[in-house]
């Protein structure tokens, strides 16, 4: 249990340390080299394209992130025990929660029915800036060590290639250390993906993480049904930018 608890703090702390690396690198190494190319219109340049689209992903992963922390679900009382469909007791959280999915330890709450559409918005915008980063990281490296990314190889071969060149003193620091972010964006970025749809499909099950570790059996309903409980009917307004769940079957039975 303490080593869960150590983990609670130090998931999100890591989390940050990394949005912090990914915004420092993008805004002062990756959008500089951008402006160097003098063939490009200063209205269209691929740096302020790029910039924006960055701006727009990091918006939403760490709005939703943020929705998540302050949407965490509500405590039904220690009166409810976790044997009720659907509820259970987080020993970490110490509450009862409705619907309760999984604990996430990147945001140290746990993810339920108030908080759940919020958690797959910030799954998937964490994966596409992740993604976004390491390919804007490879073009830097490209340019920077004057070498191509056309065969598929040339990305498998490039850590071990760079480990020995810099400690040979042939390549930089700033370029190693650029190096070794495209692979962690390269993880997370798929972590991220590969997470974000297996709770899709089990949203369109109308099943969560919990009911089927603990072989709950649920009852059978429409996908279309299943998805308006999470997403709600304004799921393009949620999916543009970071807002809470409104309209959700969570906020409707809240306002009854």
């Amino acid at each position: 249990m303490l080593v869960l608890r150590v983990l609670n703090v130090v998931a999100p702390a890591y989390f940050l340390c990394i949005s912090l690396v990914t915004f420092g690198l993008q805004l002062f190494l990756f959008i500089p080299s951008m402006f160097k190319d003098p063939s490009t219109t200063p209205l269209f340049s691929p740096a302020l394209l790029h910039g924006a689209l960055f701006l727009f992903l990091s918006a939403n992963a760490l709005g939703n992130y943020i929705l998540v922390i302050q949407n965490s679900p509500e405590d039904l009382g220690k009166g409810l025990n976790s044997a009720l469909p659907s509820t259970h007791f987080c020993r970490l959280c110490a509450r009862v929660t409705q619907r309760h999915d999984h604990h996430c330890f990147f945001t140290g709450n746990c993810i339920g029915s108030r908080n759940m559409r919020n958690f797959i918005m910030f799954c998937l915008y964490t994966s596409l800036a992740c993604l976004h980063s390491l390919v804007a990281g490879v073009a830097y490296i490209s340019t920077a060590l004057s070498m191509s990314f056309a065969n598929p190889l040339a990305f498998l071969t490039l850590l071990p290639h760079s480990i020995s060149q810099f400690f040979s003193g042939a390549l930089l620091s700033s370029e190693m250390f650029v190096i070794l972010m495209l692979y962690l964006w390269l993880g997370i970025g798929l972590a991220c993906a590969g997470f974000c749809s297996h709770q899709i499909l089990l949203i369109l099950q109308g099943q969560t993480r919990y009911q089927v570790r603990k072989g709950m059996v649920v009852r059978a309903r429409p996908w279309r049904k299943n998805l308006q409980d999470v997403f709600g009917k304004r799921w393009l307004t949620g999916l543009l930018i970071p807002v809470l769940n409104v309209g959700s079957d969570y906020h409707r039975q809240k306002d009854k």
